[in-house]
């Protein structure tokens, strides 16, 4: 995923887990004037939001909040946040290879999904953010744009040279794109001082506790087979990673029978939509799509942070769209579902009028009135949802039969 947007508060990095408004037994709504009523079906622990700036690492941000609420889930009272730029600054290497391997037949950019996370874990272990902030280039929150700029030229330099000179590459490249690396990110980590305890990234990362063998990607797409393993064919799905494919109802249902056992979820979606407004915390399918204002434009990489969006829809419940598999399938086959955005859930609640909504934590800070989340409703939900990435032990021991896990 791709998904950019500048949060202009910061703030502190410290884990304590934060439930704001929600730690409440009234009614919740999602804005001043709404007439929205918010009833808790289940909530579970989340660190506090953070802001991802102007960089396209949402899919960093939102697995590893993921990654946090497991370990809170497996006993780690307040778990130290871990390194989104870790992440990235790992991929990055990942991508770069593959890209010039590819000969420049698949993309190189900024997004990326949820495999990415276990690609990182595996290969080179992980890091605290109070260890690798990735902030060494002068600013206070985090740009890629320049980075990307220079590297995004590095790759395309090198090929461009190999091509014009048919001459086979140096084995100097690899060291020279990690020096703007560790030009803008920080030098990379082989050994730290944590706590009192030295790690290397990958001893932490058995000190998490969690097993990347344990969580499964799961999809709903007619165009493959149900029930069998799958590759989406997204462009930021550069490690081709495998989702498990399952009809629609059953991803709705999947998802709520993992937050209503203590498992909180990863969520890969669409929100380049009019009824997606962060800023009134609220993801809608509306039926009828005329009473959305959009005013404003949009951030780049279809993010709605810049966009004022105004409707009655979004102060009241209203009739959302009813859909089925094969509306689903239509909207990723004539592209207008891709893969903008990866966040959080974190629980399920339902308005007055019985409407089930997912809350969802994103990585835009917490300049909205729900604090940096969104209620994002079941027809929204099954509309636009690419894939959702959960730990194994929450998904119901039917399905995981039918999927021969």
């Amino acid at each position: 995923m791709k998904n950019l947007h500048l949060a202009l508060t910061v703030f502190s990095l410290s884990s304590t887990i934060v439930f704001g408004q929600f730690h409440t037994s009234e009614p919740l709504t999602n804005g001043e004037g709404s007439k929205y009523e918010f009833t808790k079906i289940a909530h579970l622990d989340a660190t506090p939001v953070q802001s991802q700036g102007y960089t396209g690492t949402c899919w960093s941000f939102s697995a590893l909040s993921f990654f946090e609420s497991e370990m809170i889930r497996m006993g780690t009272e307040n778990p130290p946040l871990l390194s989104e730029m870790y992440v990235a600054r790992k991929a990055y290497e990942g991508k770069a290879e593959k890209y010039i391997r590819m000969d420049g037949k698949i993309q190189f950019s900024q997004g990326g999904t949820f495999p990415d996370i276990s690609y990182v874990m595996k290969t080179f272990g992980i890091v605290p953010e109070e260890i690798y902030d990735g902030l060494s280039y002068g600013m206070e929150t985090h740009n890629h744009s320049e980075l990307f700029a220079v590297l995004d030229g590095a790759v395309q330099g090198m090929l461009d040279h190999s091509k014009s000179t048919s001459r086979p590459l140096t084995n100097a490249w690899k060291e020279a794109f990690n020096g703007i690396l560790d030009a803008y990110l920080g030098e990379d980590i082989t050994e730290f001082e944590f706590e009192g305890k030295k790690y290397t990234p990958k001893s932490y990362a058995k000190k998490t506790g969690l097993v990347m063998e344990d969580y499964i990607s799961l999809t709903s797409f007619s165009n493959h087979d149900w029930y069998k393993p799958c590759i989406l064919a997204i462009p930021d799905n550069w490690s081709w990673g495998t989702s498990h494919n399952i009809k629609l109802d059953e991803l709705m249902s999947a998802t709520e029978y993992a937050l209503k056992h203590g498992y909180t979820v990863a969520w890969d979606a669409d929100v380049s939509e009019g009824g997606f407004s962060f800023g009134n915390g609220l993801a809608i399918n509306p039926v009828d799509l005329s009473t959305l204002e959009v005013s404003g434009s949009d951030s780049p990489y279809f993010s709605d942070g810049g966009a004022d969006k105004k409707s009655n829809a979004f102060l009241s419940p209203v009739e959302e769209v009813e859909v089925t598999q094969e509306l689903r399938q239509e909207g990723y086959d004539n592209k207008k579902t891709q893969d903008d955005h990866l966040m959080h859930i974190v629980g399920v609640y339902k308005d007055q009028e019985g409407t089930k909504y997912f809350l969802v934590k994103n990585s835009w800070g917490t300049s909205n009135y729900p604090e940096g989340y969104l209620y994002i409703s079941e027809s929204y939900f099954k509309m636009k949802t690419i894939s959702v990435y959960m730990h194994k032990d929450g998904v119901a021991k039917s399905m995981l039969k039918k999927l021969n896990l």
